[in-house]
């Protein structure tokens, strides 16, 4: 596995690990959450925190829509 792989691999899994966290604590509110925490990170401008929270939405839309295995492409 090259260093990159190996990078895409890392946030993927972040990515999950947060999701899960969120929805353990949230529930079927963990999207919405989600939202809120990415427009949080918009408003200050923080470029890299907002696309963390846009890869972890789009992780829980499909997990919403039964497909997370969509989600193993590059997350850039």
């Amino acid at each position: 596995m090259s260093e990159l792989e190996e990078a895409e691999k890392q946030v993927r899994d972040m990515v999950v690990q947060a999701a899960a966290s969120l929805t353990q604590q949230y529930g079927e509110d963990a999207e919405v959450i989600a939202t809120m925490r990415a427009a949080e990170f918009a408003a200050a401008g923080d470029v890299d925190g907002l696309k963390a929270w846009d890869m972890i939405i789009e992780y829980l839309v499909a997990l919403r829509e039964g497909k997370p295995e969509d989600i193993g492409e590059p997350l850039n």
